[in-house]
């Protein structure tokens, strides 16, 4: 049994010590054009092609596009997916993609498999704490959307719900 006078940390085998955990963050951008997101349509659009038809209707999914300052998408990530009344999304992994990728702005979307595009309490919640935990990283949360039928969605930022 090891005590603490046994494990000595020295420079020369801080690196290669194999009870050290390595941590490593890669992002790698190969988009050539962007895509420019300058209201709740363009995002909605985005956001709809990159939706799974095959499960809108009946399972809950959360995607998240990432932004660079002057509102260009430096790509997407589907955060999560649940059943017919819900999914979870947590705010650590919601800012740690964020930051690995450097961006500035982040939108949101999430559907209701009901169709229905009236926010819940719990999705009023998500949003009021993604919004703030973002202003302390400096990370925006320009908008959460809520996709329902085919060509309906809301959006928290055109309510003025940001």
């Amino acid at each position: 049994m090891r005590t603490k006078n046994d494990v000595r940390v020295t420079l020369e085998n801080f690196v290669t010590s194999p009870e050290l955990a390595e941590v490593k963050v890669i992002y790698k951008n190969r988009q050539r054009e962007k895509v420019k997101v300058c209201s709740s349509r363009d995002a909605y659009q985005i956001f709809y092609q990159i939706f799974d038809k095959d499960t809108i209707e009946y399972q809950e999914q959360f995607y998240m596009l990432l932004l660079n300052r002057a509102n260009l998408v430096l790509g997407w990530i589907k955060l999560s997916h649940g059943g017919m009344s819900g999914t979870i999304v947590d705010p650590k992994v919601v800012f740690s993609i964020a930051l690995m990728t450097s961006c500035t702005c982040i939108v949101l979307c999430h559907n209701h498999p009901s169709g229905s595009t009236i926010p819940s309490e719990a999705d009023i919640a998500l949003t009021k704490s993604l919004s703030q935990s973002g202003k302390l990283l400096e990370i925006s949360l320009l908008d959460h959307l809520i996709i329902g039928q085919e060509g309906c969605y809301y959006s928290f930022a055109d309510e003025g719900r940001l």
